[in-house]
C-alpha cells in the first residue's frame, strides 16, 4: 500500500566545509550526537578568535615531545564541554569520542582513528590542577599549564571593546 501523502524530502543543515569535506546534519543515522549545536558555537568561536587569544595567555610547561593537544585545543575542548553542560573534567573521557565535538575541534579526519581522540580527563586536568608546593615547573613531574592572569584580563578587556 502506498502512502496517500508524497514523502517530503529530509531536511539537511549545511555547516561550513572543513579540510575540504562538507559538514551536514540530517536524520539518517550514522555517527550520532545529541550535541550538534557545538559545531555552530565553534564556528562563532573561530570567527571571533576567543579561545585562540585565550590560549595565548598560558605558559605550557609540558615537555613538547610528549604533547598531543595544544593549549588552545585543551581550552577549546574544556570550554565547549562546559557550554554543552558537562561541567566536570571526568566527563571528557566519554566526550573525547563525540563526533560533533571532534568536528568542532577540527579533528574531522580522525573520526574513526584512536589518534584522533580528543583529550581525556587527565590531560585536561593539567589546565586546572597543580600542587601549590611545586617550585620548579620545568623539572617537576606535574607539568602544569600556567595561566598569566594579567594577560587573561587584558584579553577579556580587548575582546569586550572589540565587540562593542
Amino acid at each position: 500500500m502506498s502512502p496517500s501523502h508524497p514523502r517530503t524530502p529530509r531536511q539537511v543543515i549545511n555547516f561550513s566545509k572543513q579540510k575540504g569535506k562538507e559538514i551536514i546534519a540530517n536524520f539518517d543515522g550514522g555517527l550520532i550526537t545529541s550535541d550538534a549545536g557545538i559545531v555552530w558555537i565553534a564556528e562563532l568561536d573561530k570567527k571571533l578568535g576567543i579561545t585562540e587569544k585565550f590560549g595565548n595567555c598560558f605558559q605550557d610547561h609540558r615537555h613538547q615531545s610528549y604533547v598531543d593537544h595544544s593549549v588552545h585545543e585543551l581550552l577549546a575542548q574544556r570550554l565547549y564541554g562546559i557550554i554543552l553542560g558537562y561541567e566536570d573534567v571526568n566527563d571528557h573521557d566519554k566526550l573525547r569520542h563525540d563526533p560533533a565535538l571532534k568536528i568542532a575541534l577540527e579533528k574531522l579526519n580522525e573520526l574513526e582513528d584512536k589518534k584522533g581522540w580528543l583529550a581525556g580527563k587527565s590531560t585536561i586536568n593539567r589546565l586546572e590542577y597543580c600542587p601549590e608546593t611545586i617550585l620548579d615547573q620545568k623539572t617537576s613531574r606535574y607539568h602544569k599549564i600556567e595561566p598569566n592572569f594579567e594577560a587573561i584580563e587584558k584579553s577579556f578587556v580587548e575582546f569586550f571593546f572589540r565587540v562593542l
